[in-house]
């Protein structure tokens, strides 16, 4: 049995009803779908029984009525598992993987930042990677934003930003 077999299997027989939502995309990749309800469980069982012990990057993404995170972890091996779980836009709530990856914590900054997404339990801080004066309620990335252009200068929705520096 391949190492992606066992990882799977592993996953299968700890986590029921994951055996439609985790595929072998190719060698060394592995993706699995799964509920935000128990991301944090399967998560954990990823990193402390199944070896995956580097995570490589978070991408937020926009589907719509939906806000999804896409985990991407990597173990000693080179086998690349990416982890996706989504909840609805109008409360994208995310737990945090700090404790597991202090580092995370600029993915999840950029995701709230840049996406809307609500990310529990992550402390307080200055804004990444807009600035700190960036309009309440404005989220770059998510597709219904639009960005509309004034003639004195950008307006992004309702402010009007034609007196900020350049960047």
């Amino acid at each position: 049995m391949s190492i992606e077999e066992t990882i799977r299997t592993s996953f299968i027989t700890h986590f029921c009803g994951l055996a439609d939502k985790i595929k072998i995309i190719r060698q060394r990749r592995i993706f699995l779908e799964i509920e935000n309800t128990i991301f944090l469980e399967v998560f954990d069982y990823a990193v402390k029984n199944l070896g995956f012990e580097h995570l490589c990057a978070i991408t937020g993404l926009d589907e719509g009525s939906q806000l999804a995170a896409l985990y991407h972890l990597a173990d000693a091996q080179g086998v690349l598992l990416n982890i996706k779980t989504s909840t609805s836009k109008d409360n994208p709530v995310f737990k945090t993987v700090t404790p597991y990856f202090p580092y995370a914590e600029i993915y999840e900054r950029e995701m709230m930042d840049l996406l809307g997404m609500k990310i529990d339990t992550l402390p307080p801080a200055h804004r990444y990677p807009l600035p700190d004066d960036w309009p309440a309620g404005e989220f770059p990335l998510r597709k219904d934003w639009k960005l509309k252009s004034g003639h004195d200068g950008q307006v992004i929705g309702d402010h009007d930003l034609s007196d900020r520096p350049s960047a």
